[in-house]
């Protein structure tokens, strides 16, 4: 399990990326939110939802056209 998280947290280079913690922490956010809002009826703003979505489809497209340096 401690490897499975490390890796979710790596480049393609093998390096740790704040990219990555940045997309998991929105991930994150947004499924507090969306509980919070369906099962406590707290109103969470539609833009706020947006937003960290947005967030977290830059970071997938910022990693799906990311190269490996060749050497």
């Amino acid at each position: 399990m401690k490897n499975f998280i490390q890796q979710l947290f790596k480049d393609k280079e093998g390096n740790f990326s704040l990219r990555e913690l940045a997309i998991a922490l929105f991930i994150m956010v947004l499924i507090i939110s969306w509980i919070a809002q369906q099962f406590f009826s707290l109103h969470v703003p539609e833009f706020m939802f947006y937003s960290f979505s947005s967030l977290v489809a830059a970071g997938c497209f910022g990693y799906s056209i990311e190269r490996k340096t060749k050497l």
